[in-house]
């Protein structure tokens, strides 16, 4: 296969981690306990994010990656048009909205400092365990990615002298991430490596097994290079979502307790999203791209393509000011939304517009539509403009 190929269902599923996640801060204790307990878990689209990103990092770039000034300042440009725009400008509006209708949640208890907005805008808040929510909070998850992307070259290039760093270099990285903890848990700095939980669930340190499965996946798949024949039955499809089922199911049936609301903070839970899961992920992932599936048509339709390419903004915008005003347009207007289901006769929506679920769904559908459309309207040429630009390249001289 080669690198520049593009993979639609692979797009599609990057939707469905998204919506994974609305889901599980959706999440409502009135729902069904078995419901609750799931949608608990489904902060596993993250987990998707991570294996997915080091699977394309790893199969547009590792044949042509070079450790030169050139090379890395084209990556780089790709990466920033890629991931910056949006954030950077859903997050400063986020502490500009805040500051005028004075909402303090986004400082975290913290008090209003031009330092914590610096820190937000350089995904430097996502290293302290006391700051990572604070601002953006979903932003801290490009923290993490954003590690990856800046050592993803040097990791390449580990790996093509010793194919053994594949797996040395993770269990490197946790040690450096154990290391700190070990350090700094002594030292009150905002929670800077403050505790396992915070590196193993927060930081590259600790999730960047998932990244390396990923990274094996596009060896395997740029070592076949398209002439591997394609599997008639979805084998590895099926393993695949059978082994994020382990995965979620393992993290499900964690106890919770007055502190720990989630199986994934729970020990097993944490080497079963770090470890385990990646691995159905990875299996799922070669599934859609070798094996024909009702699943593979799905995900790479139109329409999921469309929702998978806008999927980054609606991860940006599921939870935070835009979030909250959908949320509060959907509840102002819920009376008259059940008069017009009533007059379109969708009449169980009439009558149950008032509900936990019908709401969710609402808004569900009105953050995708804006999503879209910042997307197409936005993100989608800002980016082209930023690549095709000359940003970050060296500048000629002229004698």
């Amino acid at each position: 296969m080669r690198a520049d190929n593009y993979i639609p269902p692979l797009t599609g599923i990057r939707a469905i981690a998204a919506f994974m996640v609305f889901f599980h801060h959706a999440n409502q204790t009135d729902f069904a306990y078995p419901l609750f307990r799931i949608l608990n878990e489904f902060h596993t689209g993250v987990t998707v994010f991570f294996v997915l990103s080091g699977f394309l990092i790893g199969l547009r770039y590792y044949d042509t990656c070079e450790i030169n000034g050139t090379w890395f300042r084209k990556y780089l440009k790709n990466r920033i048009a890629r991931i910056y725009p949006m954030y950077l400008i859903i997050t400063v509006s986020t502490f500009i909205v805040a500051y005028y209708l004075n909402d303090n949640s986004v400082y975290n208890g913290f008090p209003y400092s031009f330092v914590l907005i610096v820190l937000n805008v350089f995904f430097l808040r996502g290293f302290f365990d006391d700051l990572k929510f604070t601002g953006l909070a979903q932003g801290w998850t490009l923290t993490v990615e954003e590690c990856f992307y800046f050592l993803a070259p040097l990791f390449f290039v580990r790996i093509k002298k010793n194919k053994n760093a594949l797996w040395q270099l993770p269990l490197f990285i946790i040690s450096i991430g154990s290391l700190l903890v070990l350090i700094f848990s002594h030292v009150n700095f905002f929670g800077f490596y403050g505790n396992f939980t915070f590196m193993f669930l927060y930081t590259f340190t600790g999730r960047c097994i998932e990244f390396f499965i990923g990274i094996g996946l596009a060896l395997i798949v740029l070592k076949q290079n398209g002439n591997a024949q394609k599997i008639k039955f979805p084998l590895f499809t099926i393993l695949g979502i059978l082994g994020m089922m382990t995965g979620i199911g393992i993290m499900a049936i964690q106890p919770l307790t007055d502190k720990i609301h989630f199986g994934l903070q729970q020990p097993w839970g944490i080497f079963s999203n770090n470890v385990i899961l990646p691995c159905g992920i990875a299996s799922l992932f070669y599934g859609l791209i070798k094996e024909p599936s009702s699943l593979r048509k799905f995900l790479g339709s139109n329409t999921m393509v469309l929702l998978g390419k806008s999927s980054y903004i609606f991860y940006l915008i599921h939870i935070g000011f835009i979030s909250t005003f959908v949320k509060n347009l959907v509840i102002d207007n819920s009376e008259k939304l059940s008069e017009w289901f009533d007059a379109k006769n969708y009449s169980w929506l009439a009558e149950n517009i008032n509900s936990s679920v019908v709401k969710i769904l609402l808004v569900f559908i009105l953050l995708n539509l804006i999503s879209i459309a910042l997307f197409k309207f936005i993100e989608e040429p800002v980016n082209h403009f930023i690549r095709k630009s000359s940003f970050l390249e060296k500048k000629k001289i002229v004698n």
